[in-house]
């Protein structure tokens, strides 16, 4: 089998290959148009989701919420750490505008159900990657982050994500101003076996 010809015949297997994510301060406009992000989005949730829950949820903030989020943070950040200076300040004011579009998603974990919650907090994750790779396929920059916000009780709040759930991922898009350098990736021999045999207790 021509492996070289296979990838060029298959590009979104040579996609996930070389996907490489943008980070959210390097990224301009444009961002996806509304049309794009339900593409993006239908996208998304095209997950393994067991039980049929669909244990998740989507915010897309634009750069008006983005801007009232930034304050929440801003104010959250000061009250936390009274010896913040105004550079600290400002800078947690902006990192939710860094990108055109900022997408929150969200658990919506049904604890009730008889599927794991761990299950559906992965189908949370695949939700996330999915939502990268869309984007990217698309022509767009994309970064996965959470950082301190998504930990944090009083974002979630000002989100509307309820104490028992959680923020899976802040999700950039744009359009790349610089192409970002690739980085060092596992070396599969470390992650990877092929067992001939397995030990029966």
């Amino acid at each position: 089998m021509d492996t070289t010809a296979s990838l060029e015949a298959n590009p979104t297997l040579e996609l996930l290959r070389k996907r490489r994510s943008v980070v959210a301060k390097n990224m301009g406009e444009p961002g996806p148009s509304r049309e794009e992000l339900d593409l993006i989005l239908e996208a998304a949730i095209r997950v393994p989701d067991h039980g049929k829950i669909g244990p998740w949820r989507f915010q897309v903030l634009g750069k008006p919420a983005q801007a009232m989020l930034g304050d929440v943070l801003a104010a959250e950040f000061a009250s936390r750490i009274p010896e913040a200076n105004e550079k600290q300040i400002e800078f947690e004011r902006e990192r939710p505008q860094r990108a055109p579009v900022l997408i929150v998603v969200s658990s919506n974990v049904n604890r009730e159900h008889s599927v794991p919650e761990f299950e559906q907090m992965l189908s949370c994750g695949a939700v996330c990657m999915n939502l990268l790779n869309a984007a990217v396929a698309m022509g767009y920059a994309a970064q996965w982050l959470t950082e301190w916000p998504a930990y944090n009780d009083t974002v979630k709040q000002a989100l509307g994500v309820s104490a028992d759930q959680h923020i899976v991922g802040l999700m950039y898009i744009g359009t790349a101003l610089e192409a970002p350098s690739e980085r060092v990736r596992p070396d599969l021999a470390t992650a990877v076996s092929y067992p001939e045999v397995i030990p029966v207790p």
